[in-house]
Formats: C-alpha cells, structure tokens, sequence
C-alpha cells in the first residue's frame, strides 16, 4: 500500500464492499463499522503512519454493536444472517439469556461485571470468528483478476487458532495512512454502511418485517430512556442548567452527546451533558466547537469517572479525548461547527491547534 493513500479510490474500495453481492450475515458491516470508529480513536499525528488495532478492542466495539440489537422488535429478535443463525450473534443471545434469567437483559458492562468468565469466554470466541472469517473477506474485492488488500495484511487470518492469533501480536495493523484516511471519510461512510446495515436486517426479517418500524433507530440510535439515568447523576452533581447556555433545565431536560452520537457513538458519562431543549434541537448531529468539549472534560476525569461508578456506567474518558482529537485532526478547514443556538461557523486551524493545546494530558 502506498505511503500517500488517496481518499477517494480508498472510500471506493469500501463502497464496494457494500455492493460486492449478497451478504449472507451483517459480520462485515459490524467490522467495518468498528474500524471506521477505531481509526477515528487511534488518528496519528503522522497522517501517513500505519496503525494497530488492538484486537479485543475490536472485538469489544463488534459486541457493543450487536447487544443493543439483542432487544426483540415488535416482539421479534431479529436475524442477523440469511438462516437465522450466525456464530457471533448466538454466542451474545446465549450470554443474554443466561445473565438475564429470565428477566430483561442487562447492559453489556453489567454482564461483564456479573458473569466475568462467560463474558469473556465469549468475547474471545467472537474473536476467533472474527478472525476467521470477516476480517479475512471484507477485502476480497478482485480487480482486473486480482486481489488486492486495501486496508490490512490479512495473509495470516482464515483462522481461530488462538496461538496465530498471539503470533501476530493480538493485533492487526492498518497500512500506511489508511487510518487517517478511513477517519476522514468516516462522517460519510458511517451512514452508508449503516444503510446497508439496515437494508440486510430487513432483507433476513421480512416475513415479519414490513416498512413500518423505525428499523435504523432501533439497530443505531442511542437509547435515549436509559439515558436518563445519566442525567439524574449529571443533574445532582453540577447544576440542573443547560451545559451549553446555563438555562435552567428541569421538566425539559435532555440529555446530549458533546461529540455527536451519530459521529462516534460514545455513551459515555464524559460524553454526556443536560441540555435544554432549543440547544439539544438547534446543536443536533453538528460537531461541536471545540471548547465545548474540552469544558465536557475540565468537568474532572476523577469526578466523572466517580459519577459513572455511582451508577454504574462507562465513564469512558480517554475515548473521549482521543474522538476528539481524531475528529478535529482530520476534518477539513471550514467545516461547519456549531456554538450555540443559531450560531454555526467554519472550523479553523487555529481551533484545532487550540483544541489540541488543551487537550487533558
């Protein structure tokens, strides 16, 4: 892969995974959607260097996409393969089921606090999957008889052999400046891979399955009555007023993402704030000037992360930060961002300087 990796026959390559046939289960799309938050997270300050991905954490991100899709529609669980069956998301059914004992299931950190050893027995048989399969094919795309890997040496995988995967350093490596590059594009790949997302669950549910339900908001958009509890702790902790005009915030309240849901998907208590409703509504899914979210984190990593323990919630701090530090770093100057109800500019370099000067250490 060349050092100077063009953004367009990049973002086409990806497209064409999207259009490369049938897919047979939704393991591709959940890859790729990892990854596409993973390179955001993990953006080098050298736009041209090559980039591990921690495979766990990869793993982890794949989990957390699916446990909410755990939740029945319309009374159903929905298919996440052509036969209704699928290695990975049966591994997460069973973990469901066996935590919830009958009742709802609980959140995914929960689970991981209360059932340590099925939990992680399997996290790594979802990996192992990964390994064998998705992560080996997202790229067999072929071109002019050819094969050609776009993203990552994937030589070594076709495989769950525990022992090749600790060979390779429990990781895989994004070529030279595909990481910067996927975190570019990723505000525009994210929806189309989500579309497609959606598209497949229809496609694999459809005898019960019509046009009706809000199917992308049941599989991506944030939960926003477990949200709540967020908002009692923020509330009780800092005043009741909106973070981002300080009006006061009661019966009203919301609760919003600094670093918008739909651009990363960080739920996080350092991610989260009260909003009035005109702030909420009017900042939407617009990337926030970037004061606003280095004053998130000046709320104090050790008080946060306190607040999340109360309740038993990801605090997830450092995800925060290193979001930040890869939205701001690779979007282009004069991107719109927003700073308060009817007050939208263009993003400068002096903002992201300033962004990064402040940046907790």
């Amino acid at each position: 892969m060349p050092l100077t990796v063009d953004p367009l026959t990049l973002g086409q390559r990806l497209v064409a995974v999207l259009e490369d046939g049938r897919r047979t289960a939704t393991y591709k799309l959940a890859v790729l959607m990892a990854l596409l938050d993973l390179a955001v997270e993990s953006v080098p300050e050298d736009p041209d260097a090559a980039v591990d991905i921690d495979l766990d954490e990869l793993t982890t991100r794949v989990i957390e996409l699916y446990w909410r899709q755990l939740r029945p529609l319309d009374g159903h669980r929905l298919r996440q393969s052509n036969d209704g069956r699928g290695v990975i998301f049966d591994a997460l059914a069973r973990l469901a089921e066996d935590a919830a004992a009958g009742r709802r299931p609980p959140g995914l950190r929960a689970v991981a606090a209360s059932h340590p050893d099925e939990y992680l027995a399997t996290h790594l048989r979802v990996k192992r999957t990964l390994v064998r399969y998705p992560l080996k094919l997202v790229q067999n795309l072929t071109s002019g008889g050819s094969e050609e890997r776009f993203l990552y040496d994937d030589s070594w995988m076709g495989t769950d052999s525990v022992k090749r995967i600790a060979e390779h350093g429990n990781k895989l490596t994004l070529y030279p400046g595909v990481c910067h590059t996927i975190a570019r594009l990723a505000p525009l790949l994210k929806p189309a891979f989500q579309l497609a997302w959606v598209d497949d669950v229809r496609r694999m549910n459809k005898d019960f399955l019509s046009d009706g339900p809000d199917l992308a908001q049941h599989l991506f958009g944030a939960d926003r009555i477990s949200l709540q509890r967020a908002g009692d702790v923020l509330a009780e902790a800092f005043d009741p007023s909106c973070f981002y005009c300080n009006a006061a915030v009661r019966r009203s309240r919301h609760v919003d993402h600094v670093l918008p849901w739909s651009r990363v998907g960080i739920d996080g208590l350092a991610n989260l704030v009260l909003a009035c409703r005109g702030c909420n509504s009017s900042k939407s899914d617009r990337l926030p000037a970037p004061a606003h979210v280095t004053r998130a984190l000046d709320r104090g990593r050790g008080t946060l992360d306190e607040l999340a323990a109360q309740i038993n919630w990801p605090s997830q701090y450092d995800r925060v930060v290193a979001a930040g530090h890869g939205l701001y770093l690779t979007q282009p100057i004069n991107t719109p961002v927003w700073e308060g109800r009817s007050a939208v500019r263009a993003l400068t370099r002096a903002d992201i300087s300033w962004f990064h000067d402040h940046l907790p250490l």
